[in-house]
């Protein structure tokens, strides 16, 4: 079992699980995790690896690894049985516990509704939703037991407002939104909080998005804000969060819980969100400066 270093960091002495943590926002989140303190079991399925035999994930925690920090790879893809509990295991054998999940992994084939075959259809489903909430199940189990964790769920905004040509990435995404929401009102009791993140970013599935936009919306940009989630001091709890270029806002829930946007309105969230709730991480408020055209979110 690796020894957890004693230091200064946001998240020293914290171990957490990031699926798709291959590429993308998944490997950003990973090695942003990592630098802050933590130790990351990287989670990426090997749909292709080097000649070595050596795939995203394990890239990934060699690229932690050299940079300082703790990680180990794990394989498994997302629909595996028994792999949210090989995951959890993995965290437990190498580091000797665990205290965050941010989810990542997800696919998407952009085709139009009548084109496209519930086959397809059903696939994006299965990865987007049943893979997150198989991960998702297995950490909750271990985390409401310890009472106390932290959640991350990756949806995106077209979960919220739609895509066209991308209806069954958008409908998983929305189901993801719902998902963590729920999770959120059944953990908080034991010390399980979760959010929702809503990032703009360029991945894998934006690679049609203008250069303009792809400098201002790297990836990099966005993984503070997961990392300032998963600390310990922050509550924040059943909120969707818009992140974007460093910067990131509420989206208000038509529900009768209490949320930041109704104590005291917008400029409380604002506070709220910039110090992400006293445990000491400034981000900017407010998207990316010089993007001024709808987005479509990963």
């Amino acid at each position: 079992m690796a020894e957890l270093p004693a230091g200064k960091g946001a998240l020293e002495g914290r171990v957490g699980i990031v699926t798709g943590g291959g590429k993308g926002l998944g490997r950003a989140f990973a090695r942003h995790l990592a630098a802050a303190g933590a130790a990351v079991v990287v989670n990426n399925r090997n749909r292709t690896v080097d000649a070595d035999g050596r795939g995203p994930a394990d890239h990934v925690a060699g690229e932690i690894a050299a940079a300082g920090g703790l990680a180990v790879a794990d394989t498994h893809d997302v629909l595996d049985d028994g792999a949210g509990e090989a995951m959890v295991g993995l965290a437990m054998e190498e580091f000797g516990r665990l205290d965050f999940l941010v989810t990542a992994a997800a696919i998407s084939r952009p085709e139009l509704f009548h084109k496209t075959t519930m086959q397809r259809f059903e696939e994006i489903l299965a990865v987007n939703v049943v893979g997150t909430a198989r991960i998702a199940h297995a950490c909750m189990q271990h985390l409401r037991a310890q009472e106390s964790g932290r959640i991350v769920l990756v949806a995106s905004g077209a979960g919220l407002h739609g895509e066209p040509g991308s209806a069954a990435y958008a409908a998983s995404k929305g189901a993801v939104v719902a998902l963590g929401r729920t999770l959120a009102a059944e953990g908080v009791r034991r010390g399980v909080l979760t959010n929702v993140l809503l990032p703009y970013a360029t991945t894998q599935m934006t690679q049609a998005m203008p250069d303009p936009w792809r400098e201002a919306l790297q990836p990099d940009l966005v993984a503070p804000v997961v990392t300032a989630l998963v600390d310990p001091a922050s509550s924040l709890n059943g909120q969707v969060v818009v992140t974007a270029g460093g910067g990131l806002e509420q989206r208000a829930k038509e529900t009768k819980s209490a949320s930041a946007a109704r104590q005291g309105g917008a400029r409380a969230w604002n506070e709220r969100a910039g110090h992400m709730a006293g445990c000491g991480h400034r981000i900017g408020v407010g998207g990316p400066r010089g993007v001024r055209a709808p987005l479509t979110s990963r």
